[in-house]
């Protein structure tokens, strides 16, 4: 019996209660106001509810009076073995062992769907992280948004959103200019224009350019710029989209921000200019000073803010708007920002842009701030000398011991990671301490099939060992908690959680025994023993997968 099962044999005996109380009202309970939790005692039973308490003003009955009701009903539902009231009307529910080791069979056959579920179904995600200027190499601030980013796009999947990962590439403004100019000075043997951008990269990037392009030293300053500023950007571009994708980092959408400023075809307006008039048509756009405003004040902002200067030239602010827009256009109804801990002012601002294109800011769009990440040892990039690089990060320590490392922690919880720990092979280091769980499933089903163990039999009843039982009540948890990761926006729950399948399965696997011992037969228990096994295993690689991060069958 599933959580989703009990839920329902909970809903059906209070349905009827609900439709009686509310006679004729719309006030009545829904199949998602019944809710599940683990006793953090396990004595107290599989698992309680509090839908006496919590319903039963509602239905106007005594909550103690309500879950006695509903106590004495589940005592006629297959699968549970007793249930009892607690306090002032909790319910505690225990499974009997056959009920509750059936969920082995239910994941094992699941596969890599098991965890997958349907609460954000329907909704249609814009996931946009990373961004970074490509003026230069990923630093260890773009390494923690790509492992939280991409993690948080795959939790949103598996809870049915339908997402889209995109990085916004800033490849228009001064910031190009001075790029080019950079690279241009480094042929040419000058020193660094003011503003310019400084590091060994940029020499490597004029190397590069010189090469491909030996005829920009016969151009006039103004071709030579524009040639190094182009050339330059594809292959620092380059560069960002293989450093991810060695990171397990995958865009669907790489968006530049040069097609916002483009005229349209036919001589129609660019993006931009578009989106001026689009936001006046909402009301929200006014006039003053020779400057075009967008009165995003009335949306929570400090002020309102200038979309086009007197001279004519729009502020980053336009881009922003029009890029906005431009989602919407694509067909995404939800937007999500995940910005370092730099752009706090960016939050308000992008609010007002969704209120003034006339969608709801506090459902279309969120705005999620990452704070800063260090690790003790680090070096300063020999090549960019004032970063730490994501490629020198996965080189010392590893993609999978980053990546997990960044996503076990809340996006706005600041962290500091020991190298160390993460190099090391020990149950320390919560990463291998995963891994090698994960590993050891493999291990007993390779050692099981040598023995002549097989899963040729499923007798959930025989699971009756205090650590099988906690085993599976744990396993259980896994769709609720990718639901609740999703729903949250915090895909860490996933990794403590996998941590903790991690310390019971090695519980379990101290405790009974998948192979049978010296000259045992070969029984029904060890085969049913090997179900759990590789259902534990199933959870934890579908966990890792989550995370971007592998799951070794050998360590």
């Amino acid at each position: 019996m599933t959580p989703d099962d009990l839920s329902l044999a909970l809903y059906n005996i209070v349905l009827p209660l609900s439709e009686a109380a509310r006679a004729g009202s719309s006030d009545e309970i829904a199949r998602e106001d019944i809710t599940l939790e683990r006793p953090k005692n396990r004595d107290h039973g599989d698992w309680a509810s509090n839908l006496a308490m919590k319903f039963g003003k509602k239905l106007g009955v005594n909550p103690r009076e309500l879950a006695t009701s509903v106590v004495a009903a589940l005592g006629e539902i297959e699968g549970v073995a007793g249930a009892e009231v607690a306090g002032p009307g909790f319910i505690n529910i225990r499974l009997d062992a056959a009920a509750a080791g059936a969920l082995a069979q239910t994941i094992v056959e699941a596969g890599s769907t098991y965890g997958q579920g349907s609460s954000l179904d329907g909704e249609t995600i814009n996931l946009e992280f990373v961004s970074a200027n490509p003026t230069g190499p990923l630093h260890i601030g773009h390494t923690r948004w790509a492992a939280l980013g991409d993690s948080l796009g795959r939790v949103l999947r598996a809870a049915g959103a339908k997402v889209a990962n995109e990085y916004y590439i800033n490849d228009a403004g001064n910031q190009m200019d001075n790029f080019g100019a950079s690279i241009l000075a480094a042929i040419r043997g000058q020193e660094t224009p003011e503003n310019g951008y400084p590091g060994a990269y940029i020499t490597e990037l004029g190397v590069a350019v010189l090469a491909a392009h030996p005829e920009i030293t016969e151009l006039d300053d103004q071709a030579a710029l524009d040639l190094a500023r182009e050339a330059g950007y594809q292959l620092q571009l380059g560069e960002i989209r293989e450093s991810l994708a060695r990171f397990n980092v995958h865009f669907d959408v790489w968006f530049s921000e040069r097609t916002l400023h483009a005229e349209g075809e036919n001589g129609a307006p660019s993006a931009i200019d578009a989106s001026i008039d689009r936001l006046r048509e909402q009301g929200h756009v006014y006039d003053k000073d020779d400057a075009i405003w967008v009165r995003t004040t009335d949306f929570g902002d400090d002020k309102d803010r200038v979309i086009r200067r007197g001279n004519g030239v729009f502020t980053y602010f336009a881009a922003d708007a029009a890029y906005y827009l431009n989602k919407g256009d694509r067909g995404f109804q939800h937007k999500i920002y995940l910005l370092g801990a730099d752009h706090h002012g960016y939050v308000h601002r992008l609010k007002a842009v969704a209120g003034a294109a006339g969608d709801n800011p506090e459902r279309d769009i969120e705005v999620l701030i990452g704070q800063l990440v260090s690790i003790n040892g680090a070096r300063l990039s020999k090549r960019a000398g004032n970063i730490i690089e994501l490629n020198d990060l996965q080189a010392w320590l590893g993609t999978d011991a980053l990546r997990y490392s960044l996503a076990r922690y809340p996006a706005d919880s600041p962290i500091s990671l020991d190298p160390d720990l993460l190099k090391k092979r020990t149950n320390d280091n919560p990463v291998f301490y995963v891994q090698y769980a994960h590993a050891r499933t493999c291990a007993v089903a390779r050692n099981a099939a040598e023995s002549g163990v097989d899963r040729s039999t499923f007798a959930p009843e025989l699971l009756v060992h205090e650590s099988e039982s906690a085993l599976l009540g744990a396993l259980q948890e896994f769709p609720r908690i990718v639901a609740q990761a999703a729903t949250l926006r915090e895909p860490h729950r996933v990794a403590r959680y996998i941590e903790e399948v991690a310390s019971l399965y090695h519980r379990w696997y101290d405790a009974c025994r998948v192979l049978p011992f010296g000259d045992e037969a070969v029984g029904d228990l060890h085969r049913t023993r090997l179900w759990l096994n590789d259902a534990t295993g199933t959870v934890l690689r579908n966990g890792l997968d989550l995370l971007g991060v592998s799951a070794p069958e050998r360590m």
